[in-house]
């Protein structure tokens, strides 16, 4: 664990968990499950689970309390929740790990008898985890489970592999507290994995030394067995790949036939037929082979950055359940490339590495939102706009957008009592924006709850696809009245949770809230729609609240709503399925829900709302060219720093040059063309690491230009 004191992180553990239960208004159980499971999935564990707790005492018991099934590489994601309420840090042992283990291996073997199934009400948790399973039979290829607990290991369990459940592989791995709050608290917001080849395999990898860097970073070129990969990967999963390429291959779980019909057929001849991999790692260690030759004995921190679905087809053609279909990995080799990075540098590097490593690949710019530069432009303006003060409240209030994972938590923790205490009355705790909620939030208001109801990682990737096709055909609609509109969405959001998780109705059959929330909103939205319609997202704004007649509706909706969902048609058993389908939103869509009260004064017509939007498009763009504008006055100076970065890195087209000629004679009247082509020219030096100088800078009076992307890592790091 971190070198904070265990028991003080627990208790910072406990202020998050309570915050989360109150704000959801959930159990407790539920919000620590989700806290986990939320952090899971984006280290890599498993991915986005529905929460299913499901529970049996006595002889015979068993549990399960989330469940996910990716059907196409047939990875059954299990979860198991040990939540120890007392506000001591307890200890976790071997015994009472098995045990968990144990109850999650008899609902697996449950949940494939008729008799059992046919028991079952089908809105229930119990059916949700277990229709998955016994649908699904045929297609699991592998059982991952996890499981939470608020105790602390004594001794870290790597993942392994406990024998096989219905036929198929049961692995098994333990997310403790300690892991919980080391991943949580880490600067690239994922655990480091340390493989020890020689363990694995009995031998080290044999290597070539390629290149190196002042003695701190290197390359080696390595022939990896396959029988490596599907080692690791089977024990791993999604936690060796690289970020940006684990949110692809979740999104898109298609494998490679192409692949697998290579392994099939002439396993000998992959290393010559496949492009390979592109790895980094913090650190190996390296060892002499029997024939003098250099090998790799560990590796820290591997992580994939090109070849996920190579590594995971790897693992699903040796699978044994493939029977005279399976691949012989014994003759199956892999080309890679293994660049060790200094650790200090794996935040800035690594992604770069994958985004130069997948361009040949179908991973699109979408694929890299996470490091995209809107996050910039969200950060920025978060920092920087007050809010109006809340009723009853002396002073406004901001609120916080938290690029990078961990960015409220550490400012929150750091500083003297009385900055802690400036700090969260600036930015309460409760306007928090992540970047998963914002894609729900924005895309709840787009009318598309099934895309919502597929979970984060998913939903987030279809928010960045369209959001980075706008981006590129302007950046200027992204300004501070956006900014307002998204905020409002989340009080909107926010609001609408705390109401369903409250209300008598559902305390009285939980399920399916996430589900409920978003098609409610969504409802509501495209009622006012139909009638030209939009809430006025200005007055949310003003308020800091979400108007009572606004609520009110929507507290008439709900259970409307939740009804709909749960009277799926025969041939969807699953409610969480259904409610991924454009099949069930077309259902609610087209309901004819009954509510009283009047929204007079808190909708606007939507020409009024977006001529709005154009106005704050048009301001923005004015802000943009008076910066260009400042940028040219201080290129006056001293254009060869800017001609010579673009002439060797092939940036200078023929209207760019001519731009930069003018300047050097002392002429800004650029002709549009010249302008905009400069403009572009300049974006894409600060994007491939062009730092503007001194005058410049001073010119500019602050950090941002028009690409928000081509601040320096440290002015980056400042903002948070």
């Amino acid at each position: 664990m971190s070198a904070i004191d265990p028991q003080e992180a627990f208790t910072r553990f406990w202020d998050d968990l309570l915050f989360q239960a109150d704000a959801s208004a959930e159990p407790l159980a539920a919000a620590f499950f989700r806290l986990y499971a939320k952090l899971a999935a984006e280290n890599g564990d498993c991915i986005d689970l529905a929460y299913t707790p499901v529970r049996h005492e006595g002889r015979g018991g068993y549990q399960l309390d989330g469940c996910a099934l990716e059907t196409e590489r047939g990875d059954l994601f299990l979860a198991i929740s040990d939540f120890r309420p007392g506000r001591e840090l307890e200890t976790l042992n071997a015994a009472q790990i098995d045990a968990l283990f144990e109850r999650v291996r008899r609902f697996c073997e449950l949940a494939v008898q008729p008799t059992f199934i046919n028991a079952i009400e089908e809105t229930s948790p119990t059916f949700e985890a277990a229709w998955p399973i016994y649908s699904n039979r045929p297609r699991i290829r592998r059982i991952r489970v996890i499981a939470f607990s608020n105790a602390r290991l004594s001794t870290r369990r790597k993942p392994e592999t406990t024998g096989e459940v219905l036929g198929v592989p049961f692995v098994c791995s333990v997310l403790d507290f300690a892991r919980y709050f080391d991943i949580s608290t880490s600067k690239t917001g994922q655990e480091p994995i340390e493989i020890d080849v020689v363990d694995l395999t009995g031998s080290a990898l044999p290597c070539l030394p390629a290149h190196s860097i002042d003695g701190k970073q290197a390359s080696y070129l390595v022939a990896v067995p396959g029988t490596f990969l599907a080692q690791i990967y089977g024990l791993y999963g999604a936690q060796l790949l690289e970020q940006n390429v684990r949110t692809f291959l979740q999104a898109r779980t298609k494998v490679n036939t192409g692949i697998i019909k290579t392994l099939e057929t002439q396993p000998e001849m992959f290393f010559a037929y496949n492009n390979g991999l592109t790895a980094t790692a913090a650190d190996i260690t390296t060892t002499r082979l029997a024939d003098g030759s250099l090998g790799i004995a560990s590796i820290e921190n591997l992580q994939i950055v090109n070849g996920g679905q190579t590594t995971a087809s790897i693992l699903y053609a040796s699978d044994a359940q493939r029977k005279d279909r399976r691949a012989d990995l014994s003759r199956v080799f892999v080309q890679m490339k293994l660049s060790v990075v200094n650790p200090d540098l794996l935040e800035e590097i690594v992604p770069k590495i994958s985004r130069y490593a997948n361009t040949q690949n179908k991973i699109s710019e979408a694929d890299f939102f996470s490091s995209h530069p809107i996050h910039l432009v969200l950060q920025q303006i978060s920092r920087q706009l007050w809010a109006p003060a809340k009723p009853g409240s002396l002073s406004g209030s901001k609120w916080f957008y938290e690029r990078a994972r961990g960015q409220y938590r550490d400012r929150l923790a750091y500083g003297t009592d009385a900055e802690r205490r400036r700090f969260e009355l600036e930015f309460p705790r409760g306007q928090l924006i992540e970047k998963t909620d914002l894609a729900k939030f924005e895309v709840t208001f787009e009318c598309r709850p099934h895309i919502v109801s597929r979970h984060a990682q998913k939903c987030f990737l279809d928010y960045a696809e369209t959001t980075d096709k706008a981006w590129k055909i302007s950046e200027a609609p992204f300004n501070e009245h956006w900014f307002r509109e998204i905020v409002a969405r989340a009080i909107a959001f926010k609001w609408t949770d705390k109401m369903v998780g409250s209300s008598n109705w559902y305390q009285e059959d939980r399920g399916y809230k996430a589900q409920v929330v978003t098609y409610t909103l969504a409802w509501l939205v495209n009622y006012l729609y139909e009638q030209d319609l939009e809430l006025d997202l200005e007055v949310i704004w003003q308020r800091q609240e979400l108007p009572s007649e606004v609520g009110e509706v929507l507290r008439q909706l709900a259970p409307q709503v939740a009804a709909t969902l749960k009277d799926a048609p025969p041939q969807m058993k699953n409610v969480g399925e259904y409610c991924k389908q454009q099949a069930c939103w077309a259902a609610v869509a087209g309901a004819k829900y009954r509510f009283t009260g009047s929204l007079d004064g808190l909708v606007v017509d939507r020409v009024q709302a977006e001529q709005r939007r154009k106005e704050a498009t048009a301001v923005k763009k004015r802000d943009s060219d008076i910066d260009l504008d400042r940028l040219m006055v201080a290129m006056l100076e001293d254009t060869e720093p800017y001609m010579a970065f673009a002439r060797v890195r092939r940036l200078l087209t023929p209207k760019s040059a001519a731009a930069l000629r003018r300047l050097t004679r002392g002429d800004i009247r650029l002709p549009v063309s010249e302008r905009n082509a400069l403009k572009y020219m300049l974006e894409k030096m600060q994007r491939a690491g062009f730092e503007l100088p001194d005058n410049a800078k001073t010119a500019l009076e602050g950090p941002e230009f028009s690409d928000p992307a081509a601040l320096s890592p440290s002015t980056v790091e400042n903002f948070g």
